[in-house]
């Protein structure tokens, strides 16, 4: 996050990466995209303080609302280009294969169903900045 380049312009038409996380207290996210030797740069950074009922939904909830919240908030940049979801909870990539017991997470598997997404799992000590981000606000 401090070094050089710190935020890059998008380039459309290429795939982008959408790091996220949640705590909590909140959700954060980081926007990216690879250049030419593969290296990724961010685009945008996003956090959002949750209200005291989120905070009360199960981690499964709170993750899939970063995923929702993030994409949402990038709608504009990321519409109909590949983007790559990466998150430290492995459940998730579930969310848009099975169906859900919960009401709540089957309107969101159908709402982020408009995106051409992956969600990828990664460890949590390779997500540091969607990390650091969903514990900044408190």
């Amino acid at each position: 996050m401090c070094s050089a380049p710190v935020l890059v312009p998008p380039r459309f038409g290429e795939p982008f990466y959408l790091y996220t996380d949640s705590s909590l207290y909140a959700v954060g996210c980081c926007l990216a995209q690879e250049d030419k030797l593969g290296n990724k740069h961010p685009i945008a950074y996003g956090s959002h303080k949750l209200t005291p009922t989120q905070s009360n939904w199960s981690t499964i909830e709170r993750e899939a609302f970063a995923v929702l919240w993030a994409l949402d908030k990038y709608h504009d940049i990321i519409f109909g280009a590949h983007t790559t979801v990466m998150c430290d909870h492995d459940l998730l990539k579930y969310l848009l294969q099975n169906t859900t017991q919960s009401d709540k997470l089957t309107r969101w598997a159908l709402s982020i169903q408009q995106y051409d997404i992956e969600i990828v799992h990664t460890k949590g000590s390779k997500n540091v900045v969607a990390d650091g981000l969903s514990r900044v606000v408190k």
